[in-house]
């Protein structure tokens, strides 16, 4: 019953800011005895936090907030999460926890690429290896010249990055012939979906073990689990956080195992609890002990999001599909877009994929693509192969479906 009085101690926390004021209005934190109970609150979503701009979600007062996050705000109004000290401290220990679990040492040298500023991924890549007691090398994006340069020099033993920017620095190094300079073992990457194919290059052009990190701006940042070296289920560190997995649509709990929504209620947080936070992100919860002896529970690595599903023509498609189905065919690179429009009276989806084929002779790759798809998704694109590089990279998160339908 520790879960249950560590929600409930939450849930008082987050009464004290104007969004769980009004939204637990009525609702008496005693009156919550079971998980059964807890399992009738109403959910929290994005849209929840939107509405509470700029700081409806603070639960302390001002002069406890040391640091706001924000999440981008390119599909509405940002997310703005306070930060109190022990949030920032909390986030650091996870953080060296996810270390740790990928095997890395104080004698490693940690190249950090992902973005510093609002956004949550460099700071928090940062804070986890000074607490670890690591040497932090905080390169930010951009400038892919100084980032190799700087690699090379400082003799960075960890990459760490979303898989799209990895993929292309990896994909530089190669073209360079500087494998031999570098001496990077491990990456450790987040921040968004990658398939087997990808994860395959980047680990073969590098020459490393890769490790997935997860995590997101509304529950601290990345950081709040991550796999170990048995598999690609992801422990979570669950003194920090409960989770449940839901039916997406319907919003009931799942059996044990059944893939579903992942929700995150927070447990320690301060300075912006969260009660039962839909990520929209898809996994399972993996069931049994795991061989590398971490007590933690897991979860499987994250198939897709709920909120990315297109349906074209009766054919409903997830990018997670569209990677697995790519990576069954041979001379399918791991990287691909789609291109959804409206042309006469008729959805037209084209699929972009990358090939290291000569593309004039192309055609019957193309023909397998287009006749793969159709037997696996349910509808026939119009399949482009493309040269390797052609699709663009990115230094953040990569797009992959465009709808322009609308």
């Amino acid at each position: 019953m520790k879960t249950l009085e560590n929600i409930k101690k939450t849930m008082l926390r987050a009464k004290n800011g104007e969004f769980y004021k009004s939204r637990f209005a009525g609702i008496d934190v005693e009156d919550i005895k079971t998980m059964k109970d807890f399992e009738k609150l109403p959910f929290t979503d994005k849209e929840d936090l939107r509405n509470a701009y700029p700081l409806g979600l603070q639960a302390v007062p001002d002069e406890e907030i040391l640091r706001i996050h924000s999440s981008s705000g390119t599909t509405g109004a940002p997310v703005i999460i306070p930060y109190t000290k022990k949030d920032i401290d909390d986030w650091a220990v996870m953080f060296k926890r996810c270390y740790e679990t990928a095997g890395i040492t104080s004698r490693d040298r940690i190249h950090i690429t992902p973005g510093y500023g609002l956004w949550t991924a460099g700071i928090g890549f940062q804070a986890g290896c000074e607490l670890l007691g690591a040497m932090a090398i905080p390169m930010g994006p951009g400038n892919t010249d100084k980032q190799i340069q700087m690699m090379i020099d400082m003799k960075s033993t960890v990459l760490c990055g979303t898989s799209s920017y990895v993929l292309l620095l990896a994909e530089e190094i190669e073209k360079r012939g500087l494998r031999d300079k570098i001496h990077l073992k491990k990456g450790v990457i987040g921040s968004e979906r990658w398939g087997e194919k990808m994860r395959a290059r980047i680990a073969g052009e590098l020459g490393v073990e890769l490790y997935d990190i997860y995590g997101l701006t509304e529950i601290y940042g990345p950081g709040i689990g991550i796999n170990c070296e048995k598999q690609s289920a992801m422990h979570m560190w669950t003194d920090y956080m409960y989770y449940e997995i839901i039916d997406p649509k319907t919003g009931e709990l799942l059996p044990e195992g059944s893939s579903g929504e992942l929700v995150i209620t927070t447990l320690q947080k301060e300075g912006a609890p969260l009660i039962r936070y839909r990520t929209h992100d898809l996994t399972r919860t993996i069931p049994g002990a795991c061989g590398c002896g971490i007590e933690y529970p897991r979860i499987d690595a994250i198939l897709g999001r709920s909120d990315d599903m297109v349906k074209v023509r009766g054919a409903i498609i997830y990018p997670s599909s569209v990677d697995e189905l790519l990576a069954t065919i041979d001379g399918v690179s791991s990287e691909y877009q789609i291109m959804i429009d409206h042309l006469n009276g008729k959805d037209i989806l084209t699929l972009f994929f990358e090939t290291e084929m000569d593309i004039k002779s192309s055609a019957s790759l193309e023909k397998t693509v287009a006749r793969e798809f159709k037997a696996k998704i349910g509808l026939i694109p119009v399949a482009k192969a493309v040269g390797m590089g052609e699709l663009p990279r990115s230094e953040k998160k990569s797009t992959r479906v465009f709808d322009n339908r609308y």
